[in-house]
């Protein structure tokens, strides 16, 4: 009886140790499990030819395609070494030549006859400004060649993301190897779930994505393994939720008459019904008995921070303490500075003047003086002080907490793993954790992503918030256009209010970065060869030139700390006019009266990035003005992204059109890194009502069985997606 590999077996046992070290090291396949996911990339139709008209220069490819002409040229008055051999191949949109030299040309002239098909496979290449392939490998695909026929038989050829070290071809025949002995593997799905949806067994699958016989098997095969890598990914995550509903926390609830009720009271507006609801969610969380795990995501501009201070007011009240962990710190000086002015006397805890129900608020940052570093620290494990807000400094050795009941984490992605699991570790019980990101993530990336987190949405901006008029000024086509940006920056500081003008670029010796490469081809090209316009050049040029008289200044991430605190408390009090500075200022910056925003090289910056800048301004009474600078032509993709921003404020809509327009994986980050099987037919984007059914799914089953020992194939799939780095990262959340 024929030997039949399961999933797991590794690839040198079926295919030999050759061919499995070339799989390993070109492509990280391993096992044939591996190999069986690494599905093919598009099918080329034996009636239909594949496309040469749009080949990318630069990247290998595998094409289809019929020999027009070939001929033998001899050079140097020599024979052997001599030659070169040029074909030229069709699919009828576009012709591609083929290039053989030397010793190389004598097998290629014999095989490849005007009217032979063959695949092609080879990097594409430019010579004499015309594409070409030089040495490509190749496959015939004529009737006269038995092993071409077995091999080829189907009328739909796999063509497989491959590499110059293994063709197309040499996948499709390693998958022939292992595909037989599919029929025992094991399937994640359970039998109900697949049936009740109409999937189709997982043997099958495998065998129709590889080698279908119409459209409808591929489209069938699809189907089902889109639910195999959105359930199995869900049932990682709804395991990490019901292990965190198992670990013990200490309930915090707000003491009535205590701080939460005296700031409230004291509070200049009313909160909006979007942050009275999420807070409840919070505060519902905070009083169970297990740790709060919960994401809080909101426009720019929704009050986040608000939400988030009444949160750690309740822990206050509870007798815990509460940290804010900050990405930068800018952001954490930002966040200490608005914290105590909402307070007022109630952040003044043990200070004369200070209110009977203060507490005390202390900055922890990796650049403060010894004296007042040593006060910060004596503070927290004292107790007395029930609010830290801080960098990545807290999670120090030498930071002791009285009573750490609540990590609030602002901006989740700017920290690694291990820095959010460090404060957390620093509790006497795990502490609640509250995730802030003003990055709008698309309800299916938050189920992917932040799958292991509750989500609450502030989608509603507090009143008295300004719009902001968003424009593109084509600086290249249209310089006039820039002339007038800079004057609209001068009438509103005329008009009492402030500018921020953001570059892509600090601009010192550090930062020269520029892109290396051929002569540029086109005005997309030019612009994009240029090195980024850069803080320190552009504000010596606006002070010599367009704003010459109004105070400027600069701000970027490698100014002392004492600097960058002094320059923007000076624009926070009205001292300058205009701050030229990098994407420092991208969150949590809050100066009401800054009106405008002129943001150079924005075709540099991603959609999210443009929009999180662009909250920056209309923070005040005043409506706000952003102006986002290129010198991209009109018709570039570049162009379109800008237009986009420009024509929405809703951040959700544009996180939808960020996501369409970048890989997966990019998206995904860490959550999907190192993980060979994870999306490889799932799209975030596209398949919502599969990633939002296999989470019902995943959460129920559970439930009812979190060690999964009724189903034995989803832990084997579940240890295959839960490499040891990918473990660890859910562990720490």
């Amino acid at each position: 009886m024929e030997r039949v590999p399961a999933l797991d077996e590794p690839l040198k046992k079926s295919l030999g140790p050759a061919t499995a070290k070339v799989m390993a090291e070109a492509l990280d396949l391993h096992t044939v499990g591996d190999l069986l996911h690494h599905y093919p990339r598009r099918y080329a139709e034996r009636g239909e030819l594949t496309t040469l008209s749009d080949l990318p220069l630069d990247e290998h490819v595998t094409v289809v395609a019929q020999v027009a002409d070939a001929r033998v040229l001899t050079f140097n008055g020599s024979k052997g070494r001599g030659q070169r051999l040029e074909v030229t191949i069709t699919d009828g949109s576009g012709r591609l030549q083929l290039v053989f030299f030397g010793k190389g040309v004598h097998k290629p002239h014999k095989d490849l006859l005007p009217g032979t098909r063959a695949m092609f496979a080879g990097k594409v290449s430019l010579f004499n400004r015309r594409l070409q392939l030089a040495h490509p490998s190749y496959e015939l695909l004529r009737g006269d060649r038995e092993e071409a026929v077995d091999v080829w038989a189907g009328a739909l050829i796999p063509i497989y993301p491959a590499t110059t070290k293994l063709e197309s071809w040499k996948i499709a025949k390693a998958v022939d190897a292992v595909l037989p002995g599919v029929t025992d593997a094991a399937d994640p799905l359970p039998d109900a779930l697949r049936e009740g949806r109409g999937l189709a067994e997982l043997p099958d699958a495998l065998r129709m994505i590889h080698r279908p016989r119409t459209k409808a098997d591929i489209a069938a095969a699809r189907e089902r393994l889109k639910w195999d890598e959105a359930f199995v990914l869900q049932v990682a995550l709804a395991r990490r939720r019901h292990a965190d509903t198992q670990l013990p926390a200490v309930p915090r609830k707000p003491a009535p008459g205590g701080i939460l009720d005296a700031f409230d009271a004291k509070l200049p507006f009313t909160l909006t019904d979007g942050q009275l609801k999420v807070s409840k969610e919070i505060f519902d969380d905070l009083a169970t008995d297990h740790p709060m795990h919960r994401l809080l995501q909101g426009e720019v501009g929704s009050g986040k921070t608000m939400v988030a201070l009444r949160a750690m007011l309740a822990v206050v009240d509870s007798g815990g303490q509460a940290a804010m962990l900050a990405p930068t710190e800018v952001l954490a000086q930002q966040h200490h500075r608005s914290v105590t002015e909402m307070m007022g006397e109630l952040a003044e805890g043990g200070m004369l003047g200070g209110a009977d129900r203060a507490t005390k608020v202390v900055l922890l940052t990796g650049s403060m003086g010894a004296a007042a570093r040593r006060q910060a620290l004596l503070d927290l494990v004292t107790g007395e002080a029930g609010i830290v807000i801080g960098t990545h400094a807290l999670i120090e050795d030498k930071v002791k907490f009285h009573d750490l009941g609540l990590v609030v984490v602002d901006e989740q992605h700017r920290f690694g793993v291990e820095q959010r699991d460090a404060l957390r570790g620093k509790g006497k019980q795990p502490p609640h954790l509250l995730v802030m990101t003003a990055t709008p993530i698309p309800r299916t990336v938050a189920m992917t992503v932040f799958g292991d987190l509750e989500t609450s949405v502030l989608d509603q901006l507090p009143a008295g918030r300004s719009p902001i008029a968003s424009h593109v000024v084509p600086a290249a086509d249209k310089p006039h256009f820039l002339a007038r940006a800079w004057e609209r920056v001068r009438e509103e500081v005329e008009n009492g209010h402030q500018a921020y003008v953001v570059c892509p670029r600090i601009g010192d010796e550090e930062d020269q970065k520029k892109k290396a490469g051929s002569k540029a081809k086109s005005a997309e090209d030019e612009a994009e060869k240029r090195p980024p316009l850069a803080v320190l050049d552009v504000a010596e040029k606006l002070r010599t030139g367009s704003l010459a008289g109004l105070r400027i200044a600069v701000l970027h991430g490698r100014m002392h700390p004492d600097d960058k605190d002094d320059v923007m408390r000076r624009f926070a009090a009205g001292d300058l006019d205009v701050l030229v500075a990098t994407t420092v200022i991208e969150v949590g910056v809050n100066v009401p009266n800054a009106t405008a925003m002129v943001i150079t090289d924005a075709d540099r910056f991603g959609v999210s990035q443009l929009h999180q800048l662009r909250g920056r301004v209309g923070r005040g009474s005043a409506p706000g003005l952003c102006l986002l600078v290129t010198e991209m032509p009109e018709a570039s993709p570049a162009r379109q992204r800008l237009g986009a921003v420009a024509s929405t404020l809703d951040g959700f809509e544009l996180s939808r059109i960020d996501l369409e327009q970048r890989r997966e994986g990019d998206v995904l980050g860490q959550a999907q890194s190192g993980v060979r099987s994870s999306l490889r037919v799932l799209t975030v984007i596209d398949d919502e009502e599969v990633i939002a059914a296999a989470r019902e799914e995943a959460t129920a089953l559970v439930l009812a069985d979190p060690d999964l020992t009724a189903h034995p194939g989803l832990r084997t799939a579940l240890d295959a997606l839960l490499d040891k780095d990918r473990e660890e990262y859910l562990e720490k959340g």
